[in-house]
């Protein structure tokens, strides 16, 4: 059966360039030489830096070690609230290089600080290691308003990082214990997550219906490249940290921006997040890209339909800072 495929031409380009530096099947490679991949494709599709915006290295305490950062703030900050930024490389691949013009870019145009978390990655370190890592960085904000974000395993992580903090805030057993995993102390004031934006997430649904069976063989992101990713990080399939569609209960959530791409296994991931959280009461926009495939944000500069959707998510990034 023919994969189905866009039909926007520049798209159609845009995927058979990330082939030349990551081809299908990538994920039967070794993980040195998925990484060496990946780091290429990010080089390819780099971008300059939005003139007068400054960057900066820093780290967060972490129990185990301190956690890279690396803050971006706009020449025209306009805001006290920032955004927490989470990578996406299904927990394999990927750091603060790989998404390096992207955190630039959404702090330019949303007027805020970012913060890029350089998370412990997979298969050497396992769930919930990067999760607690993303806790670090969200903790070392202090009682700044937060957005937590991220695209593929970094929604994930940015849905993980919400719903635990959600669950700390009620008591919840496990919540506390990967806060404290992450260094806090119950004596101290949670952090203050105002909104979580989701980018074609990766959030644990349902491998044999709905879009990934529609979908199984599009570009850019298999079926099996998920399940690939799922085994790799080692998230028990009923734990919520890790696979937050196995949540029980969304209400308490903070408000959401979910933005998915039609040619995608995840797609119904994030159509299935945004509907809980809208049966729960929580504000949550939702916005699904047809002519977009996974990974779409290296295409922002390509592409019409990229641009259109980075525009969008940037706008409801600043909304979410703006409701802090």
């Amino acid at each position: 059966m023919t994969a189905p495929k866009p039909t926007e031409r520049e798209i159609l380009a845009f995927i058979a360039e990330v082939d030349s530096y990551y081809p299908p099947k990538s994920v039967e490679a070794p993980i040195a030489q998925q990484r060496a991949r990946y780091d290429a494709l990010c080089r390819g599709f780099d971008a300059p830096l939005p003139a007068g915006l400054t960057v900066a290295d820093e780290t967060a305490p972490h129990p185990q070690g301190s956690v890279p950062l690396r803050r971006y703030r706009p020449a025209q900050c306009q805001r006290e609230a920032l955004v927490v930024y989470f990578h996406g490389g299904g927990f394999i691949v990927g750091g603060l290089d790989s998404h390096n013009a992207i955190g630039a870019e959404i702090s330019e145009a949303a007027g805020a600080e970012v913060v890029a978390t350089d998370y412990r990655l997979a298969p050497e370190h396992r769930f919930p290691m990067a999760l607690t890592d993303c806790l670090a960085a969200v903790l070392a904000q202090g009682a700044r308003p937060i957005v937590v974000a991220g695209d593929s395993a970094g929604g994930s992580l940015a849905a993980g990082v919400a719903l635990t903090l959600r669950d700390a805030a009620r008591d919840v057993p496990a919540a506390l214990a990967l806060l404290a995993a992450a260094g806090w102390r119950k004596e101290e004031p949670l952090p203050n997550v105002v909104g979580q934006a989701l980018i074609y997430p990766v959030l644990g649904g349902d491998l044999s219906q709905g879009s990934y069976l529609a979908m199984a063989e599009a570009p850019g992101l298999s079926t099996k490249d998920v399940r690939y990713y799922r085994d790799v990080l080692g998230a028990p399939e009923d734990d919520p940290y890790g696979h937050p569609l196995a949540a029980a209960d969304w209400a308490g959530l903070p408000p959401a921006f979910i933005t998915a791409a039609h040619f995608d296994p995840l797609r119904d991931d994030g159509r299935a997040y945004a509907a809980r959280l809208a049966e729960a009461g929580v504000a949550v926009t939702f916005r699904e890209e047809p002519q977009l495939v996974h990974a779409w944000l290296r295409a922002r500069h390509r592409s019409p339909g990229a641009r259109a959707g980075f525009e969008a998510l940037c706008r409801g990034v600043a909304q979410l800072l703006d409701g802090a």
